[in-house]
């Protein structure tokens, strides 16, 4: 199992309930920071079609974090140390795009189609863990 961190696809499970999706996390710092305080639980808040949540992980802006995210896109969110899940419109957006309250590192991507969590309520438990 000595597969390299630095090499390896790092695949984690999003779980809300009976909801969930798996993910994959990229080559980031951010990324790797939070797949080494993996498993985290907390509980769901929902701002237009995102989930965000704190996190144990305290990291600044990367050079590329950005405002405007894809469909399906994993952000950390650095004012509030917050785990974020894009899967349609915030508040914040502007026409079809899908905008973060404010810059966001990107640290990986739902693998299917992320508007499952269009089901997750407000306040309920949500659980990041490692697939090995």
């Amino acid at each position: 199992m000595g597969e390299g961190e630095k090499t390896g696809v790092k695949r984690i499970r999003i779980s809300a309930g009976e909801i969930g999706a798996d993910a994959e996390l990229n080559e980031t710092p951010t990324a790797q920071a939070i797949w080494d305080a993996l498993p985290i639980q907390a509980r769901a808040n929902t701002w237009g079609d995102e989930i965000y949540f704190s996190i144990p992980v305290k990291r600044g802006e990367e050079p590329d974090a950005r405002e405007v995210v894809e469909l399906g896109e994993l952000g950390y969110w650095p004012p509030g140390h917050a785990f974020c899940i894009f899967f349609g419109r915030t508040p914040a957006s502007q026409g079809n795009e899908i905008r973060a309250a404010s810059a966001v590192n990107i640290v990986g991507k739902v693998q299917g189609d992320a508007r499952v969590f269009k089901k997750v309520k407000d306040g309920a438990a949500i659980t990041l863990s490692k697939i090995d």
